[in-house]
């Protein structure tokens, strides 16, 4: 991958024209067929340029990124920057048929884009069916020149991704998942930068291994790249120290584990503090969902002392590297006290006065077997097909252009934008559900916003088919967690337990399994920004919806032109 590097560019900021130094980095990203080899088995995996995970992105703060993505894969493919602001630039956002049409096999696109005010980790992944499975690495944001953490620096930095593996090529799981109706298949392993690790089949040799000294402070950069599972991490014998979350920093906590659900980062400091020795660093299942199968296997890396003895680097007959203690795959009181602990470092600028207060139910559903289709593909619960949606509406994408070109040109037809800010129907959301209620309505509606409006949006977990933690991600945008809870939000009582002096800044929330998470933001970003549960297998079911955001007054208020080598459908 090239770099090329230090161009001066103009930043317009407030009303005066400031000078600002930074990198225009340009790469290439090669998405394509590379074999692989994990559990015994080698698999023709899709990859970027060979490798699983893909090329890590190290740039700072202020940077330029230009990703020329060449798709040599048999799929449709565009690649996602999460969690990066995009201002005006939605084009380069990713997802298929929202932001642009994929690129063909054999096509190409130049992603532009830069980072403007954001710090830490965040992630790039393909954003179309399940090419994420296997296409994604980290995305690093440094300090500007001359700038520094707001913490000690640390010694070393390690991307610590979080992976789900297949003993099968993912797309067939999904494409057989949408035949039949039913729930795909689980995945076979988890990874931790793409290797299994030590207690899986055919995986020791190639565990990863990541060094410490004794004396140093390290920095973590947990990514969890999972296709559908919020995991559990933790190192033996070691705590964490959290300082960052979604290249927001927070106010630093210490614990003994984190919790993160797809599409999540977390930063940690992680002290070289135990005896030199080697230490298991472990990752498995937070499963919120009752009764619903799940991978419930445990993914390795190894914490390494270079100073430790050398029968116990060489592992031959030395002891085994420490095991830590996991929670129970359903501890949610853990992941409650966990989320609770976040807090941003200082007093911020929460929007008070709300321009538009939504109400979003999140959950599952369950379509009626349609009349001309075959049992064999009705094989959801009692003859039906698993379906999901927000405010009783399941999304459905375009198929022929993607909904900004739609709302760029004026296009009629593709969307509306009548998606309800409120429930259609009022219910006891978290209790016994009626089953007249589990059958959604398809459709393409979006919800529109005014440039510069402040938005509450309460994310309502529901209990139809199986209440779950959902991981929620908003394109275009970060937010402030104002609250989360448990039970039906009540306005009378809850709002006044709201945090508006230092709520924690985030891209992805999980809203709690049977609960509600409140979140706030100013609608300052043009263009069109879909939300959507993170958990693949759940957009793929059409937990989502999108926003259309208007242009404001002038240049740098409006959403900029199409690139010429968009690609076209």
């Amino acid at each position: 991958m090239e770099s090329f590097k230090t161009i001066l560019f103009f930043l317009i900021c407030s009303t005066m024209l400031c000078w600002v130094t930074g990198e225009v980095q340009r790469h290439q990203f090669v998405i394509q067929a590379t074999p692989v080899k994990r559990l015994c088995n080698t698999h023709m995996a899709i990859t970027v340029n060979g490798m699983l995970p893909g090329p890590t992105l190290e740039v700072k703060n202020g940077d330029t990124l230009e990703i020329e993505v060449v798709n040599k894969a048999r799929y449709n493919a565009t690649i996602h920057w999460h969690g990066v602001r995009q201002m005006r630039t939605g084009w380069a956002d990713g997802p298929e048929f929202v932001t642009q049409c994929p690129i063909r096999p054999g096509g190409s696109y130049t992603y532009r884009f830069t980072i403007e005010g954001q710090e830490g980790t965040l992630w790039w992944h393909a954003h179309s069916s399940w090419l994420r499975a296997t296409v994604y690495g980290a995305l690093i944001i440094r300090p500007r020149e001359g700038e520094s953490y707001p913490f000690p620096k640390p010694k070393r930095e390690t991307a610590i991704v979080l992976g789900e593996w297949w003993d099968a090529n993912p797309i067939d799981v999904v494409r057989q998942a949408t035949m039949t109706g039913a729930a795909p298949n689980n995945s076979d392993a988890y990874t931790i930068n793409g290797q299994p690790g030590d207690l899986y089949k055919c995986s020791s040799k190639d565990t990863t291994i990541v060094p410490i000294d004794v004396g140093e402070t390290n920095l973590l950069r947990v990514i969890n790249a999972a296709l559908n599972q919020p995991l559990f991490f933790t190192v033996a014998n070691h705590k964490l120290t959290v300082v960052g979350a979604d290249a927001s920093y927070l106010k630093p906590f210490t614990t003994s584990v984190i919790m993160l659900g797809p599409g999540q980062t977390t930063d940690v400091l992680i002290q070289g503090n135990q005896l030199p020795a080697r230490y298991y660093m472990a990752a498995r299942a937070y499963q919120s969902a009752q009764n619903a199968p799940f991978d419930n296997t445990t993914t390795t890396a190894i914490l390494e002392y270079k100073s430790a003895p050398c029968p116990a680097k060489k592992g031959i007959n030395g002891p085994k590297p420490i095991m830590p203690s996991l929670p129970a795959y359903n501890d949610t009181n853990t992941v409650t006290a966990f989320s609770q602990s976040f807090r941003s470092p200082r007093k911020v600028e929460v929007p008070t006065e709300i321009d538009e207060s939504l109400f979003f139910t999140v959950g599952l559903g369950l379509n009626n077997c349609p009349p001309n289709f075959p049992s064999s593909r009705c094989q959801g619960p009692n003859g039906t097909r698993f379906t999901a949606s927000m405010n009783n509406v399941s999304f459905v994408l375009p198929q022929s252009i993607s909904l900004l070109q739609a709302h760029q040109h004026g296009i009629p037809g593709v969307f509306t934008t009548d998606f309800p800010g409120t429930p259609p129907l009022k219910f006891d959301y978290t209790g016994n559900v009626s089953q007249s209620l589990y059958q959604p309505v398809p459709g393409t509606k979006l919800y529109k916003l005014k440039y510069g409006s402040k938005v509450q949006i309460v994310l309502q977990d529901t209990s139809i088919v199986t209440p779950e933690n959902h991981p929620i991600h908003l394109h275009g945008y970060d937010f402030y967690i104002v609250a989360e809870g448990f039970g039906n939000f009540d306005p009378k009582t809850d709002t006044s337990k709201f945090n508006l002096v230092d709520p924690p800044q985030r891209n992805t929330v999980g809203v709690p399994v049977n609960g509600w998470a409140a979140i706030r933001f100013v609608a300052d970003n043009p263009g069109v920004w879909i939300m959507h549960c993170h958990l693949d297998v759940h957009i793929t079911w059409g937990l989502a919806m999108a926003f259309v955001v208007e242009n404001g007054l002038g240049e740098l208020q409006s959403l900029q032109a199409p690139p010429p080598d968009l690609p076209i459908c």
